[in-house]
């Protein structure tokens, strides 16, 4: 028994002690706990094992010259080899120990006629040591001690068709269907078959002694590299290396089973009941194995020893973990049972479905009294799982008579001692609290602690047991992005149970693909966990398989879910995920059952996800009205907060407010959600649906029915949603030709200031400074006109955007009174727009002669077309009438009266036109009342009119454009 706690952790080390001789074990003593590689020793009746084991992860290679065998590890450490030197094992003469370049050397000095053979299992590299064979008594060896072994008796198979086919052949196929392997084996009738692992090998056992044809099988695969078949006289067996941690699942098909390695949905075994035999007599074990068929006998020819397997008809039944006892233990199977012995006198035998397990005297078990009395007895530290990443539920949450707070005193208490030593302190006490903290789910607790202990010894963060220890606790606070920063530690890399975990926080973030991926890995150490969590991450692997339009792969993982025995609320959680299921194939109808079901949980976190689906469903088939719906939703959103159920309503409920014109609302609630709830997944869409209310609101013209103030409003509440670019300031443009239109010109002119203040750089920048400028103009603030154009000049502008603001710069200083300055900016200038300016500043500055003919310059041959004059023309020629006039030059005056006698009719003015055409002095109107008409307010009103016209002409291909936009459309 000391040899068997000593090697316990690895598979291939309870080998051993299945043809070890009881009187042969030397015990070793125990090592110090805080040494960083451990070695162990053992020895057996064929060959003697060292295996060393390190806390974290080192690589071993080798080399050999002669009889010195050099192991070199990848880490530095100091083991207690005294064993090795002081009375070493059967093969080994000495070993020696060198620290080199920061890393670990061993030298195991081997006997004349003895060989070495390496290996690892269960995170150890071990060495067997053994004598060279000689071939033909090697041949010889396994028939021997078979007929040396005791055997139970055989009895015959019931009566059924023989299965052998008719050649005596059963042929191997072999094929990939994914990341499984499928090996088929076909038979001529049923037969019965035991599928089980034992360390790095499946073994796939039936009762029919047929020769099985492997030869055409691939080799290299990842699943397994090579198989083996073997041949008794009353069965058949295939040996399959293949990784330990790759998932084995067994299905039988009318004659023909089916093996599948690797990870993938296949049907879960039903487990194999073992319990003790009650019915008196020597102690021994019973196990309930339906359809149980022949009980044989199978050497092991890597072990050296000989298992005893009971072989059953389909369906498939199995264990799902490795049962270990003192004299014997039972190995983890896919189908059937599979015992190695520990003891030369156990047997297996059938009786009828039941397969009782004993021996002459009895097997050492335990009285049916203590576990009766177990309670009573002082309950001892909670000890490390199997597995880094497991949870212990059996034994670590154990409290013992005293009750919870007596053990949780105690662990407090120890814990408490052992910190006091400082940085020199041991960690064992304080990792056991943690375990029991973890065991009763006192999550934050153990975070604590374990956070404590990590800062005294940071040593830690590179043990496999401490990350997984604080990666479990941190995913059941719901700290995940924390968790995943422990599940991704290299110490747990390999560990399939850290996979599960993996997977099911991938689940929680939304990151669908490593969900599927990181399940698949963790299939070896799925049915090691309590029926809770098997569920809960079936649950995430299913979700994930939806998302990704896996809809077959969902429902595979739905079922094995709702197949695990657990509480209502955690079944209702997989049932929202078969509404799901339902609605992506169609049944809208029974999505919707389900969904107002699962609304009745007295659990807000199961009832609120699916009172928002249901309210959704009756909305989209006509059921209840916007405002019914707007309700349901305004309701729900305020009763369950927190989460993504939360954002999906939010979501659901901004867009009906923007359907019903409530925009105001929906921007609101949208915003504020994602403000609240940042780093959920669902924030993302949320924010894209913002975004896009934004767009569809001030781009797309959805508030184009509100009032210009109100949309401006609107506006400046959620103006940092404005997009960057060509969409942005097309959405500023539209807003202010909104404004302008109704001569809001300080709010228009605010909004473009906040644009070139705080979002804008270079010509962008330039081009809305100008139309700023332009603003400040009509709304006569010259000075900030002049101000603007400055404040936003560039190098390299284009030059009709040079021109342009060369004109606004010359009419803002033309309002300030420097006239002679503004017709220095305008002197290279030829435009129309130009030489009206260069006429209205000379008029300004009573330049008669010249501001007459400028005037009449800018009508141009207008005398020479038909039709009314327009508004500006008739402001043209009244006012080169009264300059020539003016500056008594009545050639000019009579030249005017001649070209344009014949519109005086039609206009809108005639008779101030007729007095400026024959003259001021000779007219009815005296010269200061006629300069009146002719000021200069109604040239600025028309000047402003056609700014107006301006801005609505810039912001009309904005509109257009986002109208025409694929995929543009009112929310």
């Amino acid at each position: 028994m000391t040899l068997r706690r000593t090697l316990r952790s690895g598979v291939a080390a309870a080998c051993i002690l299945a043809t070890a001789a009881p009187a042969g074990v030397v015990a070793q003593t125990p090592p110090r706990a805080a040494e960083a590689l451990e070695v162990r020793v053992a020895q057996a009746r064929s060959f003697s094992r060292v295996e060393f084991q390190w806390r974290g992860v080192a690589r071993m290679t080798s080399r050999q010259s002669g009889q010195v065998l050099t192991l070199r590890f990848s880490r530095d450490a100091n083991p207690d080899i005294a064993r090795l030197r002081v009375s070493p094992p059967r093969g080994l003469k000495t070993a020696e120990v060198r620290h080199v370049g920061g890393v670990l050397e061993i030298d195991l000095t081997l006997d004349e006629g003895y060989e070495a053979r390496l290996g690892q299992a269960d995170g150890a590299a071990f060495v067997n040591i053994a004598r060279k064979p000689d071939v033909a008594t090697a041949k010889a060896t396994a028939p021997q001690a078979v007929a040396a072994a005791p055997t139970a008796p055989l009895e015959p198979p019931p009566n059924r068709p023989n299965p052998v086919p008719g050649d005596g052949v059963v042929r191997l196929d072999a094929r990939l269907e994914g990341a499984q392997a499928i090996l088929r084996f076909p038979w001529a009738a049923p037969t019965g078959a035991a599928v089980f692992r034992r360390g790095d090998a499946v073994w796939v056992v039936f009762d029919a002694p047929a020769r099985l044809d492997v030869e055409k099988a691939p080799r290299g695969l990842r699943q397994f590299s090579r198989m083996e078949a073997f041949r008794g006289p009353d069965y058949s067996a295939v040996r399959i290396a293949s990784p330990k941690g790759t998932p084995v699942f067994a299905v039988s098909e009318g004659a023909t089973w089916i093996i599948a390695l690797g990870a993938g949905a296949q049907p879960q075994p039903s487990v194999i009941n073992v319990r003790r035999d009650e019915t008196g007599g020597p102690a021994s074990l019973t196990a309930a194995v339906s359809g149980v068929t022949r009980i044989v006998r199978v050497p092991d020819p890597m072990v050296g020893d000989t298992l005893t397997v009971a072989t059953a008809l389909g369906p498939a039944k199995g264990l799902p973990s490795r049962r270990e006892f003192v004299q014997m233990a039972l190995l983890p199977s896919a189908q059937g049972l599979a015992m190695e012995a520990f003891a030369e006198d156990i047997a297996l035998t059938r009786a009828g479905d039941l397969v009782a397990i004993g021996r002459p005297a009895g097997l050492a078990l335990s009285s049916p009294t203590v576990a009766a009395r177990r309670n009573e007895a002082p309950v001892g530290a909670p000890m490390p799982a199997g597995r880094p990443a497991l949870v212990d539920y059996e034994n670590w949450p154990k409290t013992g008579s005293g009750g919870f707070m007596s053990r949780y005193n105690a662990l407090v208490t120890a814990a408490a001692e052992e910190g006091l030593d400082g940085q020199d302190s041991k960690v064992a006490a304080r990792m056991a609290l943690a375990r029991f903290l973890v065991g009763t789910e006192l999550a934050f607790e153990a975070i604590g602690v374990l956070n404590d202990v990590a800062r005294q010894h940071p040593s830690l963060l590179g043990d496999a047991e401490f990350r997984g220890l604080r990666g479990i606790s941190r995913v059941m606070a719901r700290r995940y992005k924390e968790a995943s920063a422990d599940f991704s530690s290299p110490a747990l890399a390999n560990d399939p149970a850290a996979a599960l975990w993996r997977s099911y926080l991938a689940g929680q973030t939304a990151q669908w693909p490593e969900t599927r991926k990181e399940f698949a890995a963790g299939a070896a150490a799925f049915n090691q966990f309590p029926a809770v969590w098997r569920q809960r991450f079936a649950r995430a692997d299913a979700k994930a398989a939806l998302e990704m339009g896996d809809l077959d792969g969902a429902d595979s993982r739905i079922r094995m879910a709702l197949a695990e025995d657990t509480d209502a609320l955690e079944e209702l959680a997989v049932r929202l995920l078969q509404a799901d299921l339902a609605e992506k194939r169609g049944q809208t109808g029974r999505a919707l059952r389900i969904y107002q079901a699962v609304a009745t949980a007295p659990a807000d976190y199961l009832s609120a996800p699916a009172l928002l689906n249901a309210t959704r469903i009756r909305y989209e088939e006509g059921a209840i009205t916007p405002i019914q719906a707007t309700a349901a939703y305004d309701s729900l959103r305020f009763r369950w907060r927190g989460d993504g159920t939360e954002l999906a309503t939010i979501r659901a409920l901004g867009r009906l407010y923007l359907s019903q014109g409530r925009y105001r609302e929906a921007l609101e609630a949208l915003r504020s959600a994602g403000q609240r709830l940042p780093d959920l997944p669902e924030a993302l869409g949320l924010q894209a649906d913002l975004s896009a209310a934004f767009r569809a609101l001030f781009l797309d013209g959805l508030a184009d029915g509100l009032e210009p103030v109100q949309a401006l409003a609107l506006f400046f509440d959620f103006k940092d949603l404005t997009p960057l670019g060509a969409d942005g300031d097309m959405m500023v443009r539209r807003l202010v030709r909104r404004l302008v239109d109704v001569d809001l010109l300080n709010q228009a002119a605010d909004l473009l200031a906040y644009q070139v203040d705080n979002r804008l750089d270079g010509v962008p920048r330039a081009q809305v400074g100008t139309d700023l400028a332009l603003i400040y103009l009509m709304d006569r603030r010259p000075e900030q006109a002049l101000v603007t154009i400055n404040g936003t000049r560039s190098t390299v502008l284009p030059r009709q955007l040079n021109a342009e603001r060369r004109l606004i710069e010359a009419r803002a200083l033309s309002d300030l009174g420097r006239l002679d300055h503004a017709l220095e900016v305008l002197e290279r200038e030829e435009s129309g727009e130009a030489r009206d300016l260069r006429a209205e500043i000379v008029w300004r500055k009573k330049d008669w002669p010249q501001a007459g003919q400028l005037f009449e310059a800018s009508l141009g041959d207008r005398w020479r077309s038909d039709g009314a004059l327009s508004a500006e023309d008739e402001g043209k020629l009244l006012r080169a009438g009264v300059a020539f006039s003016l500056a008594g030059d009545d050639a000019a005056l009579a030249r005017l009266e001649e070209r344009y006698r014949g519109f005086l009719d039609e206009a809108r003015n005639p008779e101030a036109l007729r007095v400026a055409l024959t003259g001021v002095a000779s007219g009815p109107v005296g010269v200061g009342e006629f300069g009146r008409l002719a000021a200069d307010n109604e040239a600025f009103a028309g000047w402003v009119a056609k700014m107006k016209d301006k801005f609505r002409a810039a912001a009309a291909p904005a509109t257009q454009a986002a109208k025409a936009a694929p995929g543009a459309k009112p929310a």
